[in-house]
This record gives C-alpha cells, sequence and structure tokens, in this order.
C-alpha cells in the first residue's frame, strides 16, 4: 500500500547520523546519499530524509505521525533509546497500547526536528 515516506530536516547530516543509530534496530540502513536527500530502508528505500534548512518549528501535536513495525519489542525499546541519546525526546516510552483492532507493544519519540515516530510490534 505505502512504498515510502519522507521527512523533513533542517540539517540533513544531523538527521542522517540520528536516522542512522533510531532507525538500525529497526533492520533498516543507509541505502541512497544525495545532496539533498537520503533514503534508509532494507532492500529499497522505504524512509527518506528531505533537506529543508529553512523549516519553521513543527506544531507540538501537528496530528501526523510516521510507524515503524519491527519483530520485537526489545527492537522497540532500542529505537527509543537511541533516540534520546541522540537528541531525540519521548513521546510515548515503550509499553503495551491498545489500538482500535488489537494491543501492540510500541513507543513514540520526536526527533531534533519535531517529526513524530513510532516503532511498533504485534506480539504473537
Amino acid at each position: 500500500m505505502i512504498d515510502h515516506v519522507s521527512v523533513p530536516v533542517r540539517n540533513l547530516t544531523a538527521g542522517t547520523d540520528f536516522y542512522k543509530a533510531v532507525l538500525e534496530p529497526l533492520g533498516l540502513t543507509l541505502l541512497v546519499e544525495r545532496e539533498k536527500t537520503v533514503g534508509f530502508g532494507k532492500k529499497y528505500p522505504e524512509f527518506w530524509l528531505n533537506a529543508r534548512p529553512d523549516m519553521p518549528d513543527l506544531p507540538s501535536d501537528n496530528g501526523c505521525h510516521i510507524c515503524l513495525r519491527t519483530r520485537t519489542e526489545e527492537a522497540v525499546q532500542d529505537f527509543h533509546k537511541a533516540a534520546l541519546a541522540r537528541g531525540g525526546s519521548d513521546d510515548g516510552a515503550p509499553g503495551p497500547r491498545q489500538a482500535a483492532m488489537t494491543t501492540y507493544y510500541g513507543a513514540f519519540v520526536l526527533d531534533p526536528d519535531g517529526n513524530k515516530i513510532e516503532a511498533v510490534c504485534f506480539p504473537g
């Protein structure tokens, strides 16, 4: 259904460093580097960063977030820990949650630019 997503970052180098660490526990690695964009993925770029050096501050709760699925609770925890260690902020600590159709295990972070990113797994 969704092929890829893009998020804006003010500083592409800093954003790339942040997301290298944060996406690694989820199995995503840096695959494409261009002058104003980079792409992370497993086999092809699924998660892109786009340089937006003049981007205004994002509203603290604009209602938009990107959720990335992983296989284990440990990967969710590692994602959250890596984000906080690299300048992101907590927007929902790792733990069980109730979704519309099922329970899941997830964590929410805000990257240094204010983009809301979630990692989630659905324990068996």
